[in-house]
């Protein structure tokens, strides 16, 4: 299997960001980690190998990024209006130095993202606000309201990172005909802590005539990666 490590000074970022390629060609993936994790979480938590095969065979390739959680939403020691935009200096970072990169590496015209838990909200927003970029979106156990992490702050910047706000007040023709030709999967499970915040976002994309699947997975089904392995199967192989 293919597999190739970046890092790079981010302008845009201030930082150095790492990044793990995996695949040589087939659909290109964005891969976001958990709650404050980092690019290498998909690899360790043995998801490249459940999807060895699709990735072998050249239908699947994954761009593991980095996060920056810890310095924006999770980052109680600066005001929350920081936090926000610390988030929007990090979505700024995917779409004008790694999608260049993808695209450099991968001739396809689609571009796809994932995530588990707060991997999923990231997946889901960036799917929401970019429908021009991100046409097919997979999130595992996603929680998508922000709110929680502003301490009673709201601006405009933290509405429109919110998809459970913005979406239900989304009117615009351009977005909305987007939407209905992307794809999207909210998959969580029957113990999943998150389920309400899918059927919540679901409810809002029936509302909106927005094709999507919603996924409750039974057998027990919980909010970790025992899981979250089965799923990303099912999904992607």
């Amino acid at each position: 299997m293919n597999r190739e490590y970046h890092k790079w000074w981010s302008p845009r970022l201030g930082r150095d960001m790492e990044m793990l390629v995996f695949g040589h060609a087939g659909l290109p993936t964005l891969v976001f980690p958990t709650s404050q994790g980092r690019f290498f979480e998909f690899e360790d938590r043995g998801m490249v190998s459940r999807l060895w095969g699709k990735i072998e065979s050249g239908g699947l390739q994954l761009f593991c990024l980095d996060s920056v959680d810890s310095e924006s939403w999770y980052n109680k020691a600066v005001p929350p209006r920081w936090r926000v935009a610390r988030h929007m200096q990090y979505e700024d970072y995917i779409l004008n130095e790694v999608v260049p990169l993808i695209r450099q590496k991968n001739p396809r015209h689609d571009l796809a993202a994932t995530g588990c838990s707060f991997g999923g909200y990231h997946a889901v927003n960036l799917a929401l606000r970019r429908p021009d970029v991100v046409n097919a979106c997979v999130s595992m156990s996603g929680a998508f309201d922000i709110q929680q992490f502003l301490d009673g702050y709201y601006d405009d910047d933290c509405y429109f990172n919110c998809p459970p706000h913005y979406l239900r007040n989304m009117h615009d023709a351009w977005h909305l005909d987007r939407y209905r030709q992307n794809k999207f999967v909210l998959a969580t499970g029957e113990h999943d802590m998150c389920w309400n915040e899918n059927e919540r976002l679901a409810e809002i994309m029936r509302e909106k005539h927005i094709p999507h699947r919603l996924d409750v997975w039974r057998d027990q089904t919980g909010h970790d990666w025992p899981w979250w392995l089965r799923m990303a199967e099912a999904y992607f192989t």
